[in-house]
C-alpha cells in the first residue's frame, strides 16, 4: 500500500485522486506505524518550507520521513515535498530541512521578466534516467508553482532541469527516491505516467 504523508499541510486527497487514476490505491496517513509498514510514501506539500516543518516536527514524523527516505523503500515528493528534503532553505530564513540530500533550496530572483511565483506550465530537461521519467521525453510540459527551488550540492542526484529566468533544478533522483518541483497529479497524461510509474515501482518492491 502506498501511503501519502498526512502532516497538516498540502494537496493531500488531489494526490490521492492521482494515484486512483493512474491505476493505484493509496490511504492518507499521519500514523509512523502505517508509513513505515507501507509498500512506497508519498511526501507532498504546499506552504511554506518553515510552517512544514514544524508541522513535521509536532506530528513527530521528522525521524520518520528521514529513515524512509533513506531506506531505499520508494518515495515519492512532490513541490514543498521536494525541498524539505534538502538542508536547509533561505524561505524566512535560513530554516533547517530535512537533510536527506545536501543542497539548499533558494528564491528565484527579481525579474521584469519572468514573474515570481513560477506558476503555470513549463518543460523540462532530463538530465538522468530513472524509472520514474520511463516515456518521459525530453521538452515535457508539467504543471508549477513555486517561488523557490533546490540547488542540490551534487550533480548526480539532478533528474531534470527547467529554464524560468535561471535554470533551475526541477526533479531530482536517489535509488528509489524521486521527487519533483512540478505537481504530476495536476499535469495531465505525462503527470499521470509519473504517478503510474511510481506505482510500479512500488509494486516490484513489494
Amino acid at each position: 500500500m502506498i501511503v501519502i504523508i498526512d502532516y497538516g499541510m498540502g494537496n493531500l486527497r488531489s494526490v490521492q485522486k492521482g494515484i486512483e487514476k493512474a491505476g493505484g490505491e493509496a490511504v492518507i496517513s499521519s500514523d509512523p506505524r502505517e508509513m513505515e509498514s507501507s509498500s512506497g510514501i508519498i511526501l507532498p506539500g504546499v506552504g511554506a518550507f518553515g510552517r512544514c516543518m514544524e508541522n513535521l516536527r509536532k506530528y513527530d514524523l521528522v525521524d520518520t520521513v528521514k529513515g524512509i527516505a533513506r531506506s531505499g523503500k520508494p518515495f515519492l515528493g512532490i513541490c514543498l515535498g521536494l525541498q524539505l528534503l534538502f538542508d536547509e532553505s533561505e524561505e524566512f530564513g535560513p530554516v533547517e530541512g530535512l537533510g536527506v540530500l545536501p543542497g539548499k533550496v533558494a528564491r528565484f530572483p527579481e525579474s521584469d521578466t519572468f514573474k515570481v511565483p513560477h506558476m503555470g506550465w513549463n518543460g523540462i530537461k532530463k538530465r538522468a534516467d530513472t524509472k520514474l521519467l520511463e516515456g518521459i521525453n525530453d521538452s515535457e510540459w508539467f504543471y508549477f508553482v513555486h517561488s523557490y527551488y533546490v540547488v542540490p550540492e551534487r550533480e548526480e542526484d539532478i533528474a531534470t532541469v527547467t529554464d524560468y529566468g535561471v535554470e533551475f533544478v526541477s526533479s531530482v533522483h536517489r535509488g528509489n527516491l524521486f521527487a519533483s518541483q512540478f505537481h504530476p497529479e495536476k499535469s495531465a497524461e505525462k503527470g499521470l505516467l509519473i504517478l503510474k510509474n511510481f506505482i510500479d515501482l512500488v509494486g516490484e518492491n513489494e
